[in-house]
Parts: C-alpha cells; structure tokens; sequence
C-alpha cells in the first residue's frame, strides 16, 4: 500500500494556496508555505503550519523561483510539493527538479506538461489519439505568405493564436484578408513579451462557439476517468469570469463523445493526477480540441459540488502512488453548481484592476454555498498579483437554483476599500440569455460592451430603494438625538439622468419597523429589517419582499445596490428645499478632461501627442499592471492640452497622465444653443 506524505509544500499563494491546505489538514498532512516580502501578512501564510519567504515581491524573485522553493521544502522536511495554478505549475523543468531533489511533485509528469504546454505539438498527438481537432496549419506559420495560404485554405475567419500562449495573450481573430498581417505582427509580438516565444499558429474560427472542458483524473496504474463537464463560456478577454456544471447546452451523447476522447489524451501522454482538456463547440454541438490544461484549473470547486468529491485528495494520493477507486460507469452529476470569479476591477472603468486595502470583508454563508478565498477583513490586493479576491460557488438541486442562491449571495457579499466586479456578475445572472442558457464566448462583449455601469431601478424597485434610503437616514438621525427631536419630514433629490429629480418623503418609526410615505402617498412602504450605521447590509422586508440592499452614506448621500441595481439620492430635512437650488453641481465632464492613473502601473504606451483632436472613447494610453496591459480611454472629446507623464514612467493611482482642452467645436455649439 502507498504511503501517504506527511508534510507538504505549497508552492502558491491566494485562495488556491489556502484551498489546498483545507484538503491536506482533513487529511492529517501538515503544510508548509511560501509567500513573498508583499504577502508576509498573507492569509495562506497564517494558515500554514510553516511559512518560508523567497523573496522581494515580484513573481520572478519569489514564487518563480523554482530553486529557493525547491530549498524551502528541503529545509522544512515536505515530501512534496503542490504547485496550485499559475507560476510553477506547467513547468516541465521544475518538475523535472523537484524529482531530481527527491520530492513528488503533485500533478503530472515533465513529459506531459511539456508535449501538452506547446499548442502545435499538442495538436498533433491529439490527432494521433484520435481527438476532434479545429481545421488549421499543421505547425508554426513563419511568414505572412504562409499565413495567408494556411488561412484561404481554411477559409476567414481564422484565428491567429501563439504556440506557447494561454490566457488570452498572443490570440487574434482575422476576419478579413486585408486584417492577417496586422492581426499577425500583433500576436507575435505579444507572445514575444508574454511567453519569449514568437512562434504561431492559424485555425478555424468557430461561429457561436462555447468553451467546454472535460475533468480528468489518471493514476500512475493505467486507470483514468472523466469527471462531467464545465461550461466556461462566459469570458471577458480570454478569461473566464463565471463557469458552471454540467453545462445547459450539450447532450449526454456529446458529454460522452468529448469525456472518451479526452481520456484518450489522457493515456497518449501519459497523463496522471488531475488535469483538464478543453474544447471549443460550435452551435451543432461539434467539438473540437482547444487545449489541455496540465493542473488543477481555477474552476474546479463545480465539479466538486456536483460530483461530491475533492480533487486535490486524489491529486495527492495519486502523487503518493494510490490507485483511483472511481469507476467511470458510477459517476453521475448529483446537482448543478456555479461559479462566480470575484475580482478586484472597476467595471465602469473597461474593468481596471482596483487595488487597496479591503476596509470591510463579509463573505456570505448558507446552505449550498461556498467561498474560496485567500483574504481577509484589513488585508491589501496589491499591484503585483492577480486581482481575484475570492470565488463565489452556488449549487443547487437545479440550475436556476443555483443561480438564485448565487445572486443571493453576491448580494451578502460586504467588499469595501476597493471596487470588485460584484453587480457586474449579478447583471450576468439576471440577463434573460444567460438564464436560458443561451451563450457563446462572446457573451460578455455582446451583451455588455467593454465596461459595465450599474443600471438605475424602475418601476416599484426604485420606489422601495428610495423608501429604505430615507428609513436608514432617519433612523441614523434618530440614533444621534433623543427620539422626540428627530427629523420626520425629508426631501429627497434623485441623481438620475442630467437633472436631479426631488420628492417628499415622511419617516414613521414602528416597533416592527418603519413607515415611509413619498410624495403624500395613502399607503406607505413598510420596512423590516436592521438599519444600523454601523451595518451597511441591509437583509430583511421592504413591502413583504425579501431584499438584501447594501447600503454606503457619505453624509447626507447615500448609495443603494441590489443586484445589478444602483440608486444614487441625497436625503436631507425638508426645510433645506429652498437652499437646493443653490447646492453645487459637479461638472463630471471637468473631471474627465483629466486623464489620471486608475491604478498603480507601468506607462507602457501615449497613443496621443500634445496638440492631438480626439474623440470620446479613444484610447490614450496603456498602462501595464497586475499582469493585464489596460487600455486608457477618453471620457469626452477635446484636444490633447498636455502630457504630464512619459511612456516609462511608474504611476501611482490618480497620478496624472495628461489634460485634454474642451472640444472648440462642442464650445461654438453650445453658445449658439
């Protein structure tokens, strides 16, 4: 019988570091981390029952460092070490090292992360195995000629992708003829920067496609199964944002083809441990091989839920020689779960990353739901890593359970300090296509552009968000005064549109609750449920209907989100109508005529000089942070006033990038208006 390690190294950081220490704790295996000068205060370094420092922050002298990490589970005694995702994962040379050290490596062997790892090598053993393949070159293009034949052959649209490439970096869909050399120079030169490794490849686009992959599990003993399916159609720039199992879309005949084929894979490269084989599926339900992922994928907790087991076991005791107990015939999907990434980003701003310190983390519990997460209430997102705070995973007895507890619970979620994309996802999950099962890769742009802005409430939502806003500011005046002095009569101003709108509003407190009448109503919207100053959660009954609603106060304004709902007011005493309308306005178009750094980050690229016209949503900028090249818009139209900033330069948030003059045009028609 194998012997089970008992101490291992996890040689990651984040949620994925502190998921696999829960799996090895029930286990009874002690662990050991590895974290950088920038992540000493770090959740998976408390969590560990060792912590070793590799280094300054950046990736490339910390957790790249295969040596000191290598060194670190020497000196602390690991028989093993578990690479999580990400770094070190899918080097085959650090494998390789860590075997020659004595160590296990938790995951599959240097042959397979290295015949899997490049995208034309595996391609071609793909064919040999027998797996459905997207028609394309053969291997490397070297020339736009090449290109240009491989791509008539095949016939546009073609995608240009990079050999060594993933996540999106080093890909370009060509559309057009006249579009392959620009849509190539790009893709090499991306994946010059990205991978060292300008080498590319071209194969057919798939018209409505979907991004499906089967889970694998393989034992050192010959045995290999498929775990069901993830849908991962739901991207933004190559990355996945939500993903869930099984999927709503292919029939168990396709399940079957795709899981058989890809345990086919599995045993042409002598695959073990967990690892995942993704296809693209075209609206005929045909598929063809996309990639295989030679570790455990960021998605994996849905097939967990639906399937009842926890792959990173079995990715240890497979790494300890254990032989897999799961018969292919017995594994059937026992629910549908669903998972959310949450990310630090700016939706209304393209999605910038959003760094800072999380002033206030509340992650949601209840049956059926479950958050991996690496941080924790005080602690920072900073420049150097991913922006993924945690994952959200619902799972329920149906699909549309799953995806109502997972709108219930984003709205629990309490992230203060910073922006996270939670209304974004919310607007995802109540979008009619999405519901209905209904998507392609290119959801996200379809649907929702390259930014997203939370939609303002109708109807009676909006009337019931005013009524709770006017019940936690009075309620929040009643805890400042004695109870007979408190304010009952408010007027309330509405940021909607270009002009404010302004109602009345009459605050009733109740034992229960309260009482609030807008605009001389005969009946008033009843609310049930805590409103403290201190809480800014509200979750209990407005008009007998159960709403979660967070709530921000910055004096006498307040802002109040629900789903994909955000509803900006002031609230203030009704005897301050007179003074409204000598009440500031902000000249938002002022603040967009300069251009500042939304995050900290590297002035990669001025796509403007000084003097340049330019036009509301053209691009001025990248600036490089978080691993992502960001994209800087213009928020209104003008002329190029003055640069402020260099390409080169480090940038700090609201740094100042350049100025741009009001449009003389849009000046001459104004005043002639």
């Amino acid at each position: 019988m194998a012997k089970m390690f008992s101490k291992i190294l996890i040689a990651n950081r984040g949620e994925i570091a502190c998921r696999i220490m829960r799996s090895a704790r029930a286990m009874g295996i002690k662990t050991v981390a590895v974290y950088s000068e920038a992540d000493a205060r770090a959740v998976h370094v408390e969590m560990a029952d060792e912590a070793v420092l590799l280094g300054p922050a950046a990736s490339s002298e910390s957790y790249l460092r295969g040596d000191k990490i290598i060194e670190a589970a020497q000196q602390t005694g690991a028989e093993a070490i578990h690479p999580g995702y990400g770094f070190l994962s899918e080097n085959a040379r650090f494998v390789e090292a860590v075997e020659a050290a004595g160590l296990a490596f938790i995951g599959p062997g240097s042959h397979a992360i290295e015949v899997m790892g490049d995208k034309i090598t595996s391609k071609k053993l793909a064919l040999e195995a027998g797996v459905s393949v997207v028609p394309g070159s053969e291997g490397e293009v070297a020339s736009l000629d090449a290109a240009m034949a491989e791509a008539t052959r095949i016939g546009f649209p073609v995608m240009v992708k990079a050999s060594a490439g993933g996540g999106g970096k080093g890909m370009r869909v060509i559309e057009r003829a006249e579009d392959l050399a620009e849509g190539m120079s790009a893709a090499m030169n991306e994946a010059q920067n990205a991978f060292g490794d300008n080498r590319v490849f071209i194969e057919k686009f798939v018209l409505q496609p979907r991004q499906i992959e089967i889970q694998l599990l393989a034992d050192t003993h010959g045995n290999a199964v498929y775990l069901g399916e993830r849908e991962c159609s739901i991207q933004r720039r190559h990355q996945k944002v939500i993903e869930e199992a099984p999927s709503p879309f292919i029939s168990d005949e396709t399940r079957k083809a795709m899981g058989e084929q890809a345990v086919q894979l599995a045993k042409a490269c002598g695959y073990r441990s967990a690892g995942t084989v993704e296809f693209i599926v075209g609206a005929d339900q045909d598929f063809y091989f996309l990639e295989m992922n030679t570790r455990l994928q960021v998605e994996h907790p849905v097939t967990e839920e639906v399937y009842g087991l926890d792959l990173v076991e079995w990715m240890i005791k497979i790494a300890a020689g254990e032989k897999l107990t799961l018969k292919q015939q017995d594994i059937t999907p026992q629910a549908w779960s669903i998972e959310a990434r949450v990310y630090a980003e700016d939706s209304a701003k393209g999605f910038l990353p959003s760094i800072g310190q999380l002033s206030r983390y509340r992650a949601p519990v209840g049956e059926g739901i479950r958050v991996d997460s690496g941080v924790a209430e005080g602690r920072h997102i900073t420049m150097f890593y991913d922006p993924m705070i945690a994952k959200l995973i619902a799972t329920g007895k149906t699909r549309l359970e799953a995806i109502e507890k997972l709108e219930l619970a984003l709205d629990h979620y309490q992230l203060e300090g910073l922006e996270a994309n939670r209304q974004f996802i919310s607007a995802i999950l109540a979008n009619e296509a999405f519901r209905a099962g209904h998507m392609t890769t290119h959801f996200i742009a379809e649907y929702f552009g390259d930014r997203f802005i939370p939609e303002a409430p109708i109807g009676p939502l909006r009337d019931r968000l005013i009524a709770l806003g006017v019940a936690a500011t009075a309620t929040q005046h009643a805890e400042k005064r004695f109870a007979g002095a408190s304010e009952t009569e408010f007027v309330v101003v509405l940021k909607e549109g270009d002009a404010p709108i302004q109602m009345t509003a009459s605050w009733q407190p109740e034992r229960d609750g309260e009482q609030i009448y807008l605009n001389g109503q005969a009946e008033p919207h009843r609310i049930s449920g805590p409103l403290s100053a201190a809480d800014p959660l509200f979750d209990g009954q407005i008009d007998d209907m159960a709403l979660a609603v967070q709530i921000t106060r910055h004096a006498s304004h307040i802002t109040l989100r629900h789903g994909p709902f955000e509803l900006q007011m002031q609230v203030l005493p009704a005897r301050t109508t007179p003074y409204l309308q000598f009440m500031p306005v902000r000249d938002d178009a002022a603040g967009d005529r300069e251009v500042r750094a939304p995050m900290p980050g590297l002035l990669v690229k001025l796509m403007v000089g000084s003097g340049d016209l330019v036009e509301a949503g053209q691009p001025l900028a990248i600036i490089e942070a978080m691993k992502m090249e960001n994209i800087i818009k213009a928020g209104v139209s003008g002329a190029v006033e003055k640069i402020h900033a260099d390409a080169g330069a480090s940038l700090n948030v609201d740094d100042l990038i350049l100025t741009l003059a009001p449009d003389a045009q849009d000046d001459a028609k104004e005043s002639t208006d």
